[in-house]
């Protein structure tokens, strides 16, 4: 297809395929992330420790680690409708199989394969976004697609717990069950594959070269948000627990705050990605938000061990930073690797993240038993101010965009 007909087809489609890319990832995140608001119940109903509870509810991220890069490869070789349609409803039966088992064993592997299915999102949905806006637009493009995780987990907020809680495990999951399912037929009726060169022409254009042997900057992307993703999950995974058992409110007002959060999460992910498009940078705005992270976690640290209101709305602000840097990391390493390396690029990116975000249940879950909620915000903090230096200073990508301080 010629850039022409790219531009014409994009005008009137673009835009419905950007909002399925985000209903896709949003079905993706209730699932994967939606998970982590189980763990008052598991840990109050069903006896778990918090380490064993965020183990559990680590599942799905453990499953999604282990199939990024082949749905990225999948992606790179025959496009992203097939793979956003596949990988959903195969997230749909398995999660749906996790609803309705009673076995802890059984509903952790069906968690852990649901996941994997619902991975095919990550690469496939920011592929599509790259593939058809040009790169002026992409910051923008990006931001709203990534707002679709803290969205997913807003949504997730706003119901699992109360199902759970009122009606059983089993009922929480047939939630993100459901989602999956009407994605997948929606992404399988709207979503088209962006075009692109044939092989020959992107052969000439280098874009076939494995853009890791050109250069650092996709590790050093890549290692910087592995860090960036660290604060990000403690306040996923615990924000809820901490309010319920060490602030002492109710869950349904817990969960309220984290919806709250999220919300605004999703929206600050807009706002950098829009300040990425008119800056001409995605990486000086990464670092920028990157040093935000690192004191709004030391903040929430040190007001939580003194009990304040104060610390709720620093909760607030805390979870917004963390969820800002995303888009820009991921918009960086799309256009970086190009059309036929996009797919495995992403699905590296995210694996990194996910490996981290995997381990941050469990290993937090024995901090906060160690040092406690306020000591572990503080810890968390040590992440992201090591992800500041390691952001790159300057690359040019293969999709038409300069990247600069």
């Amino acid at each position: 297809m010629t850039s022409t007909a790219l531009f014409t087809v994009s005008t009137t489609r673009r835009w419905t395929i950007l909002a399925l890319g985000v209903f896709a990832q949003a079905a993706q995140a209730v699932l994967v992330n939606g998970t982590a608001f189980l763990i008052p119940t598991l840990h109050e109903q069903h006896d778990m420790s918090l380490t064993q509870a965020g183990t559990l509810a680590s599942a799905p991220v453990f499953g999604v680690v282990f199939a990024l890069v082949a749905w990225g490869a999948i992606a790179d070789r025959y496009g992203e409708r097939i793979v956003l349609t596949s990988g959903l409803a195969l997230a749909s039966v398995a999660v749906t199989a996790a609803a309705a088992t009673s076995s802890t064993v059984a509903l952790a592997v069906f968690l852990a394969i649901g996941g994997a299915c619902a991975a095919s999102a990550n690469a496939a949905s920011g592929r599509v976004v790259v593939g058809w806006f040009p790169p002026h637009q992409r910051g923008l493009a990006m931001g709203i697609r990534q707002m679709s995780l803290p969205l997913g987990v807003a949504i997730a907020a706003m119901t699992m717990p109360l199902l759970a809680r009122d009606h059983g495990i089993g009922w929480a999951l047939a939630f993100p069950a459901a989602i999956c399912a009407i994605a997948a037929v929606a992404c399988a009726v709207g979503i088209a594959d962006p075009p692109r060169p044939d092989r020959k022409e992107a052969e000439a254009q280098g874009l076939l070269a494995n853009p890791y042997q050109q250069s650092s900057v996709l590790p050093r992307i890549h290692a910087a948000s592995v860090l960036l993703v660290v604060p990000q999950y403690v306040v996923w995974t615990y924000a809820l627990v901490w309010l319920v058992t060490d602030v002492g409110w109710a869950e349904a007002a817990a969960g309220l705050v984290i919806t709250a959060a999220q919300f605004l999460g999703a929206a600050s992910r807009v706002a950098v990605g829009i300040w990425s498009d008119r800056v001409g940078s995605r990486l000086r705005p990464l670092r920028i938000v990157a040093v935000a992270v690192v004191c709004s976690m030391l903040a929430l640290g040190v007001v939580a061990t003194t009990g304040s209101p104060l610390a709720v709305v620093l909760l607030v602000i805390a979870s917004v930073t963390t969820v800002s840097p995303n888009g820009l990391a991921f918009t960086s390493v799309a256009e970086i690797a190009g059309p036929y390396w996009g797919g495995r690029a992403l699905g590296v990116q995210n694996t990194c993240q996910f490996v981290a975000a995997a381990t941050v249940g469990p290993a937090f879950g024995a901090v906060i038993g160690t040092v406690g909620f306020a000591g572990a915000f503080a810890i968390a903090a040590v992440a992201p101010a090591f992800a500041v230096p390691l952001v790159p200073q300057r690359l040019r990508g293969r999709s038409g965009t300069e990247t600069t301080l």
